[in-house]
Protein backbone atom coordinates (compact mmCIF):
# COMPACT_ATOMS: atom_id res chain seq x y z
CA UNK A 1 0.00 0.00 0.00
CA UNK A 2 1.45 3.25 -0.91
CA UNK A 3 -1.57 5.50 0.06
CA UNK A 4 -2.20 6.75 -3.37
CA UNK A 5 -5.66 5.14 -5.26
CA UNK A 6 -6.39 7.56 -8.50
CA UNK A 7 -9.62 5.37 -9.71
CA UNK A 8 -12.58 5.07 -7.38
CA UNK A 9 -16.35 5.17 -7.84
CA UNK A 10 -18.85 6.38 -5.74
CA UNK A 11 -22.93 6.00 -5.61
CA UNK A 12 -22.91 9.07 -8.03
CA UNK A 13 -22.02 6.61 -10.73
CA UNK A 14 -21.97 2.92 -10.62
CA UNK A 15 -20.22 2.45 -6.73
CA UNK A 16 -22.19 1.51 -3.30
CA UNK A 17 -20.43 3.59 -1.78
CA UNK A 18 -21.67 7.45 -1.12
CA UNK A 19 -18.56 9.86 -1.51
CA UNK A 20 -18.52 10.76 2.40
CA UNK A 21 -18.52 6.65 2.72
CA UNK A 22 -15.74 6.38 0.08
CA UNK A 23 -13.58 9.00 1.90
CA UNK A 24 -13.61 7.40 5.24
CA UNK A 25 -13.01 3.46 4.08
CA UNK A 26 -9.98 5.10 2.47
CA UNK A 27 -8.77 6.63 5.65
CA UNK A 28 -9.00 3.64 7.36
CA UNK A 29 -7.11 1.85 4.28
CA UNK A 30 -3.93 4.40 5.11
CA UNK A 31 -4.57 5.88 1.73
CA UNK A 32 -3.76 9.81 1.73
CA UNK A 33 -4.34 10.85 -1.69
CA UNK A 34 -7.63 9.71 -3.49
CA UNK A 35 -9.68 11.02 -6.75
CA UNK A 36 -12.90 10.25 -6.78
CA UNK A 37 -13.85 9.31 -10.59
CA UNK A 38 -16.82 8.95 -11.26
CA UNK A 39 -18.32 8.10 -14.95
CA UNK A 40 -18.75 11.57 -16.94
CA UNK A 41 -19.84 13.26 -13.36
CA UNK A 42 -17.97 15.22 -11.05
CA UNK A 43 -21.24 15.88 -8.69
CA UNK A 44 -19.74 13.80 -6.16
CA UNK A 45 -16.53 15.97 -5.16
CA UNK A 46 -17.46 18.76 -3.05
CA UNK A 47 -19.24 15.74 -0.36
CA UNK A 48 -15.83 13.61 -0.85
CA UNK A 49 -13.92 16.92 -0.35
CA UNK A 50 -16.29 18.21 3.09
CA UNK A 51 -15.65 14.68 4.53
CA UNK A 52 -11.94 15.00 4.15
CA UNK A 53 -11.49 18.32 5.86
CA UNK A 54 -11.78 16.02 9.01
CA UNK A 55 -9.34 13.88 7.79
CA UNK A 56 -5.65 13.76 7.13
CA UNK A 57 -6.40 12.29 3.20
CA UNK A 58 -6.06 15.26 -0.21
CA UNK A 59 -9.09 14.90 -2.52
CA UNK A 60 -7.93 15.00 -6.23
CA UNK A 61 -10.61 16.39 -8.36
CA UNK A 62 -11.31 13.60 -11.28
CA UNK A 63 -13.73 11.77 -13.69
CA UNK A 64 -13.83 8.98 -15.66
CA UNK A 65 -15.23 10.36 -19.25
CA UNK A 66 -16.86 8.09 -21.52
CA UNK A 67 -14.76 8.78 -25.08
CA UNK A 68 -13.76 7.01 -28.67
CA UNK A 69 -11.35 6.29 -30.85
CA UNK A 70 -10.49 4.86 -34.40
CA UNK A 71 -7.79 3.12 -36.74
CA UNK A 72 -8.33 4.73 -40.50
CA UNK A 73 -6.79 1.10 -41.50
CA UNK A 74 -10.27 -0.41 -40.14
CA UNK A 75 -12.32 2.60 -39.65
CA UNK A 76 -13.74 0.87 -36.79
CA UNK A 77 -14.72 3.01 -33.58
CA UNK A 78 -13.86 1.64 -30.37
CA UNK A 79 -14.83 2.86 -26.89
CA UNK A 80 -12.12 4.04 -24.04
CA UNK A 81 -12.32 5.77 -20.97
CA UNK A 82 -10.35 8.63 -20.12
CA UNK A 83 -9.48 10.19 -16.26
CA UNK A 84 -9.29 13.40 -15.79
CA UNK A 85 -7.40 14.62 -12.55
CA UNK A 86 -6.97 17.33 -10.92
CA UNK A 87 -8.73 20.09 -12.55
CA UNK A 88 -7.85 23.61 -11.53
CA UNK A 89 -10.65 25.25 -13.57
CA UNK A 90 -13.44 22.60 -14.16
CA UNK A 91 -15.87 24.89 -16.06
CA UNK A 92 -14.68 23.39 -19.66
CA UNK A 93 -14.90 20.26 -18.99
CA UNK A 94 -18.09 20.54 -17.16
CA UNK A 95 -19.52 21.63 -20.47
CA UNK A 96 -18.71 18.38 -21.94
CA UNK A 97 -19.76 16.65 -19.02
CA UNK A 98 -23.41 17.82 -19.31
CA UNK A 99 -23.77 16.30 -23.13
CA UNK A 100 -22.32 13.45 -22.09
CA UNK A 101 -24.85 12.97 -19.23
CA UNK A 102 -27.80 13.50 -21.12
CA UNK A 103 -26.24 11.26 -24.19
CA UNK A 104 -25.92 8.26 -20.96
CA UNK A 105 -29.49 9.70 -19.96
CA UNK A 106 -30.84 8.69 -23.45
CA UNK A 107 -29.11 5.41 -24.02
CA UNK A 108 -30.57 4.06 -20.80
CA UNK A 109 -33.71 4.52 -22.19
CA UNK A 110 -32.93 2.63 -25.19
CA UNK A 111 -31.50 -0.12 -23.39
CA UNK A 112 -34.42 -0.62 -21.32
CA UNK A 113 -36.51 -0.43 -24.53
CA UNK A 114 -34.58 -3.06 -26.00
CA UNK A 115 -34.93 -5.33 -22.65
CA UNK A 116 -38.45 -4.74 -22.49
CA UNK A 117 -38.11 -6.56 -26.14
CA UNK A 118 -36.36 -9.57 -24.87
CA UNK A 119 -37.86 -10.44 -21.41
CA UNK A 120 -41.40 -8.23 -21.40
CA UNK A 121 -40.72 -6.42 -18.55
CA UNK A 122 -40.25 -2.66 -18.20
CA UNK A 123 -37.25 -1.70 -16.38
CA UNK A 124 -36.76 1.53 -16.79
CA UNK A 125 -38.57 2.72 -13.42
CA UNK A 126 -37.06 0.57 -11.39
CA UNK A 127 -33.47 1.93 -12.97
CA UNK A 128 -33.97 5.17 -11.90
CA UNK A 129 -34.85 5.07 -8.72
CA UNK A 130 -31.33 2.96 -8.19
CA UNK A 131 -29.86 6.50 -9.18
CA UNK A 132 -32.23 8.47 -6.83
CA UNK A 133 -34.59 9.81 -10.27
CA UNK A 134 -31.49 11.52 -11.84
CA UNK A 135 -31.32 9.63 -15.08
CA UNK A 136 -27.79 10.75 -16.17
CA UNK A 137 -26.78 8.78 -13.79
CA UNK A 138 -27.89 5.33 -15.17
CA UNK A 139 -24.89 2.95 -16.07
CA UNK A 140 -24.62 -0.28 -17.40
CA UNK A 141 -24.30 -1.77 -14.01
CA UNK A 142 -27.45 0.07 -12.78
CA UNK A 143 -29.51 -2.04 -15.67
CA UNK A 144 -27.48 -5.41 -14.67
CA UNK A 145 -28.44 -4.91 -11.01
CA UNK A 146 -32.31 -4.26 -11.68
CA UNK A 147 -32.36 -7.51 -14.50
CA UNK A 148 -31.02 -9.42 -11.07
CA UNK A 149 -34.18 -7.98 -9.03
CA UNK A 150 -36.28 -9.26 -11.36
CA UNK A 151 -35.03 -12.84 -11.64
CA UNK A 152 -34.13 -12.77 -15.28
CA UNK A 153 -30.66 -13.23 -14.37
CA UNK A 154 -29.03 -14.59 -10.79
CA UNK A 155 -25.98 -12.52 -10.94
CA UNK A 156 -24.99 -8.81 -12.53
CA UNK A 157 -22.29 -10.17 -14.88
CA UNK A 158 -25.08 -13.01 -16.43
CA UNK A 159 -26.86 -9.67 -17.53
CA UNK A 160 -23.83 -8.46 -19.40
CA UNK A 161 -22.89 -11.41 -20.76
CA UNK A 162 -26.78 -12.60 -22.17
CA UNK A 163 -27.80 -8.83 -22.97
CA UNK A 164 -25.67 -5.69 -21.95
CA UNK A 165 -22.40 -6.31 -23.80
CA UNK A 166 -21.22 -5.98 -27.58
CA UNK A 167 -22.97 -7.82 -29.60
CA UNK A 168 -25.99 -8.63 -27.44
CA UNK A 169 -29.60 -8.03 -28.45
CA UNK A 170 -29.51 -4.91 -25.33
CA UNK A 171 -26.32 -3.61 -25.95
CA UNK A 172 -25.99 0.71 -27.17
CA UNK A 173 -22.89 2.02 -27.50
CA UNK A 174 -22.05 4.99 -25.96
CA UNK A 175 -21.30 7.63 -28.21
CA UNK A 176 -18.39 9.26 -26.14
CA UNK A 177 -16.68 12.38 -27.69
CA UNK A 178 -13.47 12.00 -29.51
CA UNK A 179 -9.94 11.02 -27.99
CA UNK A 180 -8.55 14.67 -29.35
CA UNK A 181 -11.13 16.35 -27.76
CA UNK A 182 -11.41 14.77 -24.33
CA UNK A 183 -7.71 15.05 -23.68
CA UNK A 184 -8.32 18.67 -24.75
CA UNK A 185 -10.70 20.16 -22.92
CA UNK A 186 -8.89 18.49 -20.00
CA UNK A 187 -6.13 20.24 -20.36
CA UNK A 188 -8.40 23.33 -21.14
CA UNK A 189 -9.45 22.80 -17.41
CA UNK A 190 -5.78 22.59 -16.63
CA UNK A 191 -5.90 18.69 -15.43
CA UNK A 192 -4.28 15.30 -16.65
CA UNK A 193 -5.54 13.29 -18.70
CA UNK A 194 -5.32 9.60 -17.76
CA UNK A 195 -5.76 6.31 -20.21
CA UNK A 196 -7.82 4.26 -18.18
CA UNK A 197 -7.41 0.51 -17.94
CA UNK A 198 -5.19 0.25 -21.53
CA UNK A 199 -5.41 -3.84 -21.57
CA UNK A 200 -9.70 -3.97 -20.42
CA UNK A 201 -11.24 -3.39 -23.91
CA UNK A 202 -10.97 -6.53 -25.13
CA UNK A 203 -8.47 -5.40 -27.59
CA UNK A 204 -5.71 -6.63 -29.46
CA UNK A 205 -1.94 -6.69 -28.21
CA UNK A 206 -1.27 -4.69 -31.46
CA UNK A 207 -4.18 -2.37 -31.11
CA UNK A 208 -3.51 -1.67 -27.26
CA UNK A 209 0.20 -0.33 -28.41
CA UNK A 210 -1.64 1.45 -31.27
CA UNK A 211 -4.32 2.96 -28.87
CA UNK A 212 -1.42 4.49 -26.18
CA UNK A 213 0.80 5.42 -29.26
CA UNK A 214 -2.09 7.29 -30.29
CA UNK A 215 -3.22 8.66 -26.98
CA UNK A 216 0.96 9.99 -26.33
CA UNK A 217 0.86 11.73 -29.74
CA UNK A 218 -2.63 13.75 -28.97
CA UNK A 219 -1.38 15.01 -26.19
CA UNK A 220 -2.07 12.07 -23.38
CA UNK A 221 -0.07 12.33 -19.71
CA UNK A 222 -0.01 9.26 -18.02
CA UNK A 223 -1.45 5.62 -18.89
CA UNK A 224 -3.07 3.44 -15.82
CA UNK A 225 -0.94 0.63 -14.73
CA UNK A 226 -2.43 -2.64 -15.02
CA UNK A 227 -3.45 -4.34 -11.68
CA UNK A 228 -1.47 -7.08 -9.55
CA UNK A 229 -3.85 -9.58 -10.84
CA UNK A 230 -3.19 -9.44 -14.57
CA UNK A 231 -0.41 -11.20 -16.55
CA UNK A 232 3.22 -10.29 -16.16
CA UNK A 233 3.38 -10.21 -20.27
CA UNK A 234 0.15 -7.34 -20.45
CA UNK A 235 2.45 -4.92 -17.21
CA UNK A 236 5.65 -5.67 -19.33
CA UNK A 237 3.90 -3.90 -22.50
CA UNK A 238 2.26 -1.18 -20.82
CA UNK A 239 5.73 -0.44 -19.17
CA UNK A 240 7.55 -0.84 -22.65
CA UNK A 241 4.82 1.47 -24.21
CA UNK A 242 4.97 4.13 -21.30
CA UNK A 243 9.08 4.48 -21.29
CA UNK A 244 8.62 4.73 -25.36
CA UNK A 245 6.27 7.51 -25.65
CA UNK A 246 7.28 9.44 -22.11
CA UNK A 247 4.46 8.72 -20.42
CA UNK A 248 3.92 9.22 -16.58
CA UNK A 249 2.09 6.19 -14.98
CA UNK A 250 -1.18 6.84 -12.66
CA UNK A 251 -2.47 4.29 -10.39
CA UNK A 252 -5.59 3.40 -8.94
CA UNK A 253 -7.78 0.20 -7.84
CA UNK A 254 -11.42 1.15 -9.81
CA UNK A 255 -12.78 0.86 -6.36
CA UNK A 256 -16.29 0.23 -7.13
CA UNK A 257 -17.49 -1.45 -3.62
CA UNK A 258 -20.04 -4.23 -2.71
CA UNK A 259 -20.98 -4.38 -6.81
CA UNK A 260 -17.83 -5.31 -7.39
CA UNK A 261 -15.97 -6.95 -3.88
CA UNK A 262 -12.84 -8.59 -5.65
CA UNK A 263 -11.63 -5.03 -5.60
CA UNK A 264 -10.42 -3.39 -2.89
CA UNK A 265 -9.47 0.31 -2.23
CA UNK A 266 -6.38 0.64 -2.12
CA UNK A 267 -4.95 -2.18 -3.70
CA UNK A 268 -3.27 -0.22 -6.69
CA UNK A 269 0.28 -2.00 -8.88
CA UNK A 270 3.35 -1.01 -7.49
CA UNK A 271 5.34 1.79 -10.08
CA UNK A 272 8.68 0.81 -11.46
CA UNK A 273 11.99 2.32 -10.48
CA UNK A 274 12.11 5.21 -13.18
CA UNK A 275 8.06 5.74 -13.79
CA UNK A 276 7.11 8.88 -12.82
CA UNK A 277 3.43 8.84 -11.25
CA UNK A 278 1.22 11.30 -12.80
CA UNK A 279 0.74 12.41 -9.02
CA UNK A 280 4.13 14.17 -8.89
CA UNK A 281 2.41 17.04 -11.34
CA UNK A 282 -0.42 17.95 -9.02
CA UNK A 283 -0.95 21.20 -7.15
Amino acid sequence: MNGVDLHTHSNISDGSHSPEMLVRAAVEKGIHTLALTDHDSMDGLSLAEKTAAEFPIKIISGVEISSQWSRPSTKKTYGVHIIALNMQDPEPLQQVLRQQQKTRAARAIEICQLLQSCTGLDLYADVVAKVDGIADRITRTHIAQTLVEHGVVKRAQQAFDAYLKEGKKAYVKFEGIGLAETIDVIHASQGFAVLAHPTRYGLSATNIRYLVELFAQQGGDAVELPQRAEPAGTRQMIDRMVTLHQLKVSIGSDFHGDHMPWIHLGNVPQVKEGQVGIWESFV
